[in-house]
């Protein structure tokens, strides 16, 4: 983050239909809303406004050809994402169904959730917040620590039937990784996340890989090809797109249908959000059989965006069954915090 991280951004998409309907995305914005916010007016919404509602696997190809000159990464497949997620919530909402359902049925009715700590840079605060969430009954965290102390720390609380997976965000080189990673195959870690810069940097990632330590990358990339080029070098052992950052659930489910059932990679789906977002995870894992568990962010705002906020219960969330994404944000929270971008 280039600033220190003390609020929660929310780029939120409101799509209505001259028939009264109204569906909600997520754009990716953190410490970039008004970006976001900007290119989805002046550069998305003509394609939109005026016409027939569109299906959203054929609007998000013809969009992506239409921006080429503004890229298929970054504040443009961000962008995009938010869009695609609410037009996939008009589609469900349209057919008076719940998006999970419309996506191949629903297989499950919850799903486990681990906890995704910040990063603290204290033994102490780390030990303690590992102690809290087991206590509440989270049987899995992440660490987003830098430095061993800290993971060694969060590793000693762990029970065996407990898991640790550890996000470096980029910030070790191979040689640190190398370095590293046999004390992390000793205290067991579940997966090594988004280890070195550049995080698409395939050939290193692979390498890493052959050391044992099984690797996790993906929340970086945008659309499904950028995905195939991880999965055809042998860069990751789980499929971890971020719905708001890869194009939306259209690109996601580009990825599952080429990488999850033939090449067997289970779903790790990054979602550190708490609007549309984290429901249209939610979604996808409620239809998803490969879906291990969600992302959880655990952080403790000062209200959420959704009346009856699917949260977190030892170590179990439930998916929403209402018709499309399963609820629509709570109006009273969005005109207290609305920021107009």
């Amino acid at each position: 983050m280039p600033t220190p991280w003390t609020e929660l951004e929310f780029c939120l998409v409101r799509i209505e239909t001259d028939q009264g309907l109204i569906g909600w995305g997520e754009a990716f914005s953190y410490s970039c809303s008004r970006s976001v916010a900007a290119f989805i007016r002046q550069s998305i919404a003509p394609l939109l406004i005026g016409r027939d509602l569109p299906d959203p696997v054929v609007f998000g190809e013809d969009a992506q050809h239409k921006l080429i000159l503004q890229g298929r990464s970054g504040v443009a497949m961000f962008a995009l994402s938010g869009i695609d997620i609410a037009l996939w919530d008009l589609k469900a909402k349209a057919e008076s169904i719940n998006l999970a359902q419309l996506l191949g049925g629903r297989c499950r009715e919850s799903i486990p959730a681990y906890a995704s700590l910040i990063r603290y840079g204290n033994v102490d605060l780390v030990a303690s917040t590992c102690e809290h969430i087991l206590n509440i009954g989270f049987k899995d965290f992440k660490l987003h620590e830098i430095t061993l102390p800290e993971i060694r720390r969060g590793a000693e609380l762990l029970g065996e039937n407990n898991g640790l997976m550890v996000d470096v965000n980029c910030n070790w080189t191979e040689v640190q990784c190398q370095q590293a990673i046999p004390e992390l195959l000793d205290l067991d870690v579940r997966w090594l996340e988004e280890p070195i810069f550049p995080p698409e940097d395939v050939r290193a990632l692979a390498l890493l890989r052959d050391t044992g330590i099984r690797i996790s990358t993906g929340e970086n990339a945008c659309t499904a090809f950028a995905f195939e080029q991880i999965c055809l070098a042998g860069a990751s052992d789980f499929l971890q797109p971020s719905v708001t950052k890869v194009g939306g659930l259209t690109e996601v489910l580009k990825i599952l249908k080429t990488n999850g059932g033939p090449r067997g990679l289970p779903f790790t789906p990054h979602s550190p959000y708490f609007g549309p977002g984290f429901l249209a995870t939610l979604q996808l894992a409620g239809a998803e059989e490969s879906t291990r568990f969600v992302e959880y962010l655990y952080v403790q705002p000062e209200c959420w965006i959704y009346l009856d906020m699917p949260l977190p219960e030892d170590g179990m969330v439930c998916i929403p069954d209402g018709k499309g994404l399963g609820m629509d944000p709570d109006p009273r929270v969005l005109e207290r915090y609305y920021v107009n971008g």
